[in-house]
């Protein structure tokens, strides 16, 4: 695959109404969707259910024979360490490698890592999908049991084929490369700042009106490497890079103002590092990428392109430090890391 492909494709593969629904399996990562608080309002939860509990507990999923279900881990997403996302992707692909659409259940803090990681090591046709819950299974109004079923109508669609990684929440689908979590308590937790939704769940129906490109995958052996983020403002002088620097890490993703732009001295300190190790950038606003050349001033877009370092084009900071840390566990050298970047820089 050589060239930049575009961002969004409006060309969604026909598929024909008569291929049957996939077989789904549940694969239950804990977050909120299986808490339950120990208040009649759902506070004060913690991990109660396990993957089976939470099919068992949903009108229309219970007693399917097309669902199984397993637990992989059951913990608050903070919790979870590289090693533990990696388990939870592994296993994800390779049911999809079988041919069986999967469905994640996962907690929302740190849902977005493990989607982006997951996107990055999916090989198959078959759909990978994660969703939680915002509400614990134990309050008034728990969203888990409607996510749930949504991800799974999704996971089952013929139509979802070749799709890569979703999200599915609050009956939007977004895909994983371009979800962020930026509401902590609304039941529509989840956007894609730069494309929108790929599609919308309504009344158990999938409908999916673009799609992504897929990316080459990458299969790492392990992620035990250490990728920093590095963020950027206003006054900042270099003593956060210098000092995220002295611990040597394997790779840094960086925070730039505004379209890629730094102050001349911090974008030196990181020119320099880029020579040595894989240096991305993403652009703190939401919905922007690092420009090519509007601005010719010191410390601009202009000088960011000239140096080693590699945008990130629209990912976000989190999505970023997964993919970096997917490629240079993967041994990829720092022209092999900017091309895969070179994907997403659209």
């Amino acid at each position: 695959m050589t060239g930049r492909q575009p961002l969004l494709s409006l060309a969604v593969s026909p598929r024909t109404a008569s291929q049957a629904p996939r077989r789904v399996r549940i694969l239950g990562a804990g977050g909120t969707i299986a808490m339950a608080g120990t208040g009649g309002d759902g506070t004060s939860a913690t991990p109660a259910l396990d993957a089976e509990q939470l099919v068992a507990a949903i009108p229309g999923l219970e007693g399917r024979d097309d669902l199984e279900a397993r637990t992989v881990v059951n913990v608050p997403s903070a919790h979870l360490t590289l090693s533990d996302i990696l388990m939870i992707c592994r296993e994800a692909r390779d049911a999809a490698r079988r041919g069986m659409g999967v469905v994640v259940t996962h907690g929302t803090d740190a849902l977005e890592e493990t989607a982006m990681l997951c996107d990055v090591l999916h090989d198959a046709e078959a759909p990978i999908v994660f969703t939680g819950a915002i509400r614990p299974a134990s309050a008034p109004g728990a969203d888990g049991p409607a996510n749930l079923l949504d991800a799974v109508s999704v996971a089952a669609s013929p139509e979802a084929a070749g799709m890569g990684v979703l999200v599915v929440f609050g009956g939007e689908i977004h895909h994983a490369r371009c979800a962020r979590k930026t509401d902590t308590t609304s039941l529509t937790a989840f956007s894609s700042p730069q494309t929108g939704p790929v599609g919308r769940v309504t009344e158990g129906h999938p409908t999916l009106w673009s799609r992504l490109p897929r990316n080459p995958p990458l299969d790492p052996p392990d992620l035990d490497r250490r990728v920093l983020v590095v963020p950027s403002g206003a006054g900042d002088d270099g003593t956060l890079a210098r000092a995220a620097l002295e611990t040597e890490p394997d790779g840094v993703v960086i925070g730039t103002l505004g379209a890629g732009h730094l102050a001349p001295e911090v974008m030196q300190l990181w020119a320099d590092a880029a020579e040595r190790i894989p240096v991305v950038a993403y652009c703190r606003p939401e919905r922007g990428v690092v420009l090519t050349g509007t601005y010719g001033y010191a410390g601009s877009e202009r000088d960011l392109r000239e140096t080693g370092i590699i945008p990130a084009g629209f990912l976000s900071p989190q999505a970023a430090r997964m993919k970096l840390l997917a490629c240079v566990a993967s041994g990829l050298s720092i022209d092999e890391v900017r091309w895969a970047f070179r994907q997403d820089d659209g």
